[in-house]
């Protein structure tokens, strides 16, 4: 009789328990069991492990073997497992020292020639691991880099079980041969990509392309200054952005350049994001860390679970995770089903989403910065003068009220993008600022608020309680004058209040003040309620 344990990892969401994988021996019928709660796919390692352990080299023991894995009541799903299971066999067998695997983590998928295979979300799994206080892994050669970015853990990459087998018995390790041909991709990556999970992220285009220089400028855009000063005010202080406006006004353009003008990543806010996108599958291969915002842009015909999160058992990430630390772009947005627009209102508040399943409750990170677009009226021409809209005003009544009133309130700038004159179009009026002339300026508001709320759990003016925002962090005597006049008249909710405080204070950073004053919450309120008060968002200028 044989008695071995290795270590893994099972993935709720984006967050790991640490598995025991225990392998027990015992004379009688040859006979392999799983127990433990596992899943189809964790089912049929069975067959996995014992073929690779044999087209490896090593003797799979003719014994009635029992794998458990621990603890028995947390469901596990994935092929992650194999690895684990396959060691912890052989060190019952004896074929390796059952103490030299007690306390390293091994994650990974076995082919049936034994070659280890990358799964999905080996960064939250590692992170796990090192939480739970181990500092040992094993990952697949292509996943190295990515688990490498969890401080205090030392990391082993392997190809090959056999690799494994002869790192663990100080035997001479084999040298495994690459399967990719010159020019063509790596087909062990296959399992990392998962076809149709990226609902738009644009992970690619900002990493790859912007090396090349080709990444969308804002000076693209014709004309449309009060819509980029918006645009410029909802990077710098996170704030969520309403653009109504006809078709081809620029909506969608302003939109997609967004993401440039938001500052980097922080390290901690790039390993969260890497892990939900390593979980969801769309990690783009070679680039272990996501250090810029994504920018999630999912059709108007998405379902509730494909935005908030869900699927078959576990739920999984959906966009306004995938949007984490980003930019959630709802185009065309009343075309959206009115339920899944009002699942993003707990999201919107807290950071997060906690989505409920028969299988289990998970929690995900759903911190973003939601920017929709909507035509005036379902034909978009309702604005226009001699245009020639046809529908009746029960029909844009309709159209409009798609987007409730609590989602609404939870808007902080509201902007008309009006239509592009021919002067703008044709290049005989100014040229816009460029990107990085936005992004300069937009990094040194963030940097005085994130000086300004240093030791406290906030970074932008959005996250900043409301109660903190009339006590702590006061507005200039009597810059609240106009806002309370419109609370008291019902213009504006309690909500609504505080959201006015959080644009005012970024209006005040962008221009260097120490503290909003009176032209500072006019024009936040001028933003919000889209009704001209006479504001200068000449925020560029001290």
């Amino acid at each position: 009789m044989g008695f071995a344990r290795a270590c893994s990892v099972a993935l709720v969401g984006v967050e790991g328990v640490v598995v025991e994988v225990q392998a027990d021996l015992e004379a009688g019928v040859a006979a392999f069991t799983l127990v433990g709660l596992p899943d189809k796919s964790l089912v049929e390692s069975r067959d996995r492990v014992r073929a690779a352990v044999a087209n490896s080299g090593a003797e799979w023991p003719q014994k009635k073997l029992t794998v458990g894995l621990s603890p028995a009541s947390v469901p596990k799903s994935g092929s992650g497992f194999d690895l684990a299971v396959a060691c912890a066999v052989l060190g019952a067998a004896e074929r390796i020292d059952p103490a030299s695997i007690a306390d390293v983590v091994m994650i990974g998928e076995l082919g049936l020639d034994g070659r280890v295979r990358p799964v999905r979300g080996v960064l939250p799994a590692v992170l796990a691991a090192a939480d739970a206080g181990y500092r040992q892994v094993v990952v697949p050669e292509q996943t190295a880099g990515e688990a490498a970015l969890v401080p205090g853990v030392s990391v082993l990459g392997v190809r090959s079980l056999r690799q494994l087998i002869a790192v663990l018995c100080d035997e001479p390790v084999p040298d495994e041969q690459r399967s990719e041909e010159e020019g063509r991709p790596d087909p062990m990556l296959a399992g990392l990509m998962v076809p149709g999970a990226g609902l738009g992220t644009g992970l690619a285009r900002g990493s790859a392309a912007a090396r090349e220089g080709a990444r969308p400028d804002l000076a693209d855009v014709a004309g449309q200054e009060r819509p980029r000063k918006a645009l410029e005010i909802a990077a710098a202080g996170g704030h969520h952005l309403l653009l109504t406006g006809p078709p081809g006004a620029g909506k969608t353009m302003l939109a997609e350049r967004m993401p440039a003008i938001l500052p980097p990543l922080t390290r901690q806010e790039s390993l969260e994001v890497t892990a939900v996108h390593s979980v969801a599958g769309i990690l783009p291969p070679g680039e272990p860390l996501v250090s810029r915002p994504p920018y999630c842009a999912p059709h108007h015909s998405a379902t509730m679970q494909s935005l908030v999160g869900g699927g078959n058992g576990l739920p999984r990430p959906g966009a306004v995770s995938l949007a984490h630390r980003g930019i959630l772009f709802l185009d065309e947005a009343p075309e959206f089903s009115v339920k899944v627009l009002d699942a993003l209102r707990q999201p919107l508040e807290s950071g997060h989403v906690v989505v409920a399943r028969s299988a289990g409750v998970v929690r995900l990170p759903a911190r973003f910065l939601m920017m929709l677009a909507a035509n005036p009226c379902p034909c978009g021409r309702h604005t226009l003068s001699g245009a020639g809209c046809e529908c009746p005003p029960s029909a844009v009544r309709r159209y409009r009220a798609r987007l409730s009133g609590p989602l609404l309130d939870r808007v902080d700038l509201r902007v008309t993008v009006d239509p592009v004159t021919r002067e703008d179009l044709m290049g005989r009026g100014d040229r816009g600022e460029s990107t990085a002339t936005v992004a300069a300026r937009v990094r040194e508001a963030r940097d005085r608020a994130a000086e300004r709320l240093a030791g406290t759990p906030w970074t932008t003016n959005s996250e900043v309680p409301g109660h903190e925002l009339r006590t702590r962090l006061a507005a200039a005597p009597g810059a609240l004058m106009p806002a309370e006049r419109d609370m008291e008249r019902g213009l504006l909710t309690a909500r609504g209040l505080d959201r006015v405080l959080r644009v005012a204070w970024t209006v005040a950073d962008l221009r260097g003040a120490v503290r909003p004053d009176a032209s500072d919450v006019v024009a936040a309120l001028e933003l919000r309620s889209g009704i001209p008060r006479g504001a200068a968002l000449g925020v560029g200028s001290a």
